[in-house]
């Protein structure tokens, strides 16, 4: 069995069922072993111009597969909550589904990289993270999610939403 790590995000649609819809659906896939954050609501980041906001939470489940296939997985539900094949980069989705990691699998292809390359320069991913595995340590790292979170500039426009991802 791995953990895997997965970002949550949704700025299009009913962004609070989006974000519950793939909570039960992460549940299904490993009843016995799922984390899950609080929900925060979040400043788009290198998006266009008018984008809207996002819900953001992150979850932590064990499954006995190989991160490529947890990430076509998630890819694969991605679609079946809407959002489409191809799109412009950044651009508003109903779901958004980051593996971010697999224990301490280092991977480094095309198709993914493990741990998420950007992650630790974004508090929208690490806030959340923090209130499940404040003390994770990622391959190739000596910080914990909680130190690495208070480097961070104090605000990223992320906050506390009174929604829940359950």
């Amino acid at each position: 069995m791995k953990h895997f790590g997965i970002a949550l995000g949704s700025n299009e649609g009913d962004r609070p069922g989006h974000l519950r819809a793939a909570v039960r659906w992460m549940d299904a896939l490993a009843p016995d072993c799922l984390l899950v954050s609080r929900v925060y609501e979040t400043a788009p980041v290198d998006c266009v111009p008018g984008t809207p906001s996002f819900l953001n939470a992150v979850c932590e489940i064990s499954a006995a597969m190989a991160p490529i296939e947890m990430l076509r997985l998630l890819r694969e539900f991605e679609r079946v909550r809407g959002r489409k094949e191809s799109y412009l980069k950044n651009s508003p989705r109903p779901l958004d589904l980051d593996l971010l990691y697999a224990d301490q699998i280092v991977v480094n292809t095309p198709e993914l990289m493990l741990p998420h390359p950007r992650m630790l320069q974004r508090r929208f991913v690490l806030q959340p993270l923090c209130d499940i595995r404040p003390e994770l340590v990622l391959p190739g790292r000596e910080s914990t999610i909680r130190e690495i979170l208070a480097l961070l500039p104090p605000d990223q426009g992320v906050r506390l939403h009174p929604e829940s991802a359950r």
